[in-house]
């Protein structure tokens, strides 16, 4: 009986911990190193000046402790070779790496320290450690969730979307500086943790516009919320609404209007006990009015002949895409976690058409886990698939669903940046 408790506590902490958030700090110094080609020409050792693209892994220690994280960098995201820690640079902590596409420089910041370190990239594909700037001013004792909670607006400009304050942190990532605050009050609720979207802003213009979702213990409240943040004036306006919670995810429709969907863990929360949790919808935001449209409301099983379902991003050439349970892909027990369930290999690939009446046609892609975590990378969008704590998978993200394995990196990458 002890042997299977303790089996099942390490099965469980191999599923949570890919679909908790991670942050980084950056401590270390030096050159990072990666990639099949390296930083430089075969012949010469001239500098290259094509792609380079730098990945922030978390390595976990024994029984998902003393994690320790590494930057690499390489100059291909198609290898049938994995990256190395060997030539890494060393973070203490989760940590994440993020930066503005192509901007030459990558950003670490973890779960050691409220604090974000600027790397940026040598002639020679090393990473050179720049100045820090903290947090600490603004009420943050770490920096937590998603890379994609980090949106650049321009070279002088950057946010840091803030669930536990409440805020979103203005910084100037060129003077490495705090330059304001924006208080997002309206999204507190009592006992509640406050989560963001896992994909990148939408960019509208000068608006910036990310989601938000709650869970109160077991239970995730009917509540939906859209956070756009008016870059030119460092203005924000929080919408919500109460048909149903967990609406993390959101893409731009042909129509121009902003399709929200509940998460995966949402939707699993409801499969599991439909007390804890609405049905799982599909809800409708007008940009230009700043309104969820009243008339539209879609319980995302309807398009699925009632199987689970959620988890809505966009894809290239603005296709869109949901994920539905397989349930014969997994065995649903009395005890499953609804994270567990989440992250379970057996969310099969859907297609969605968004408008009036969406409609959804289900892929012939491997199921995968529920929960979706996506980077753009140049022209590219990439999904971030994880084998258990050991490895990240980095697959291109087609019209089709997830194409063949790309890349490969030891332990768990929740970023990658194009550094060039």
């Amino acid at each position: 009986m002890l042997s299977r408790a303790r089996y099942a506590n390490a099965l469980l902490l191999t599923l949570l911990l890919p679909c908790f958030a991670a942050c980084g700090d950056d401590t270390g110094g030096g050159a990072g190193g990666g990639g099949t080609g390296g930083a430089t020409s075969g012949t010469g050792g001239a500098p290259d000046t094509g792609p380079m693209y730098a990945l922030t892994v978390q390595v976990f220690g024994p029984d998902g402790g003393d994690t320790q994280s590494y930057i690499l960098v390489t100059d291909t995201l198609d290898s049938d070779q994995p990256l190395s820690l060997d030539d890494g640079v060393e973070v203490l902590g989760r940590a994440l790496g993020v930066g503005p596409d192509g901007g030459g420089a990558v950003f670490v910041a973890s779960d050691a320290a409220a604090t974000v370190t600027r790397y940026d990239l040598q002639q020679d594909g090393g990473l050179e450690e720049g100045d820090t700037v903290s947090f600490q001013g603004k009420g943050l004792a770490k920096i937590g969730e998603y890379g994609s909670q980090f949106h650049f607006v321009s070279g002088t400009k950057a946010y840091f979307f803030d669930g536990p304050t409440a805020q979103v942190v203005v910084w100037n990532p060129e003077e490495m500086a705090v330059t304001g605050d924006i208080p997002l009050e309206s999204l507190v609720v009592p006992d509640a943790i406050l989560t963001y979207s896992s994909a990148p802003p939408l960019r509208l213009g000068d608006d910036v516009i990310t989601f938000g979702g709650w869970r109160i213990g077991p239970e995730v409240p009917s509540l939906a919320a859209v956070v756009v943040v008016d870059s030119a004036t460092d203005e924000a306006t929080v919408v919500t609404d109460e048909r149903c919670g967990y609406v993390r995810d959101g893409v731009e429709g042909p129509d121009g209007m902003i399709y929200v969907a509940t998460e995966a863990y949402g939707a699993a929360v409801h499969r599991l006990n439909p007390d804890n949790a609405a049905a799982p919808c599909m809800l409708r935001f007008d940009p230009e009015t700043r309104q969820f449209d009243p008339d539209f409301h879609v319980e995302i099983s309807t398009l699925f002949d009632g199987d689970t379902a959620g988890s809505l991003f966009g894809g290239p050439d603005g296709k869109a895409f949901l994920r539905v349970l397989d349930e014969s892909a997994f065995e649903i027990a009395a005890d499953t976690h609804p994270r567990v369930l989440a992250s379970a290999a057996a969310w099969r690939w859907a297609s969605v058409t968004l408008g009036d009446a969406p409609e959804a046609t289900v892929l012939d892609a491997e199921p995968s886990g529920g929960s979706v975590l996506s980077v753009a990378l140049g022209d590219r969008t990439f999904l971030l698939e994880f084998a258990g704590q050991e490895s990240t998978t980095l697959s291109e993200l087609g019209e089709e669903g997830p194409g063949a394995a790309a890349l490969t990196a030891p332990g768990l990458a929740f970023s990658a940046v194009k550094l060039r």
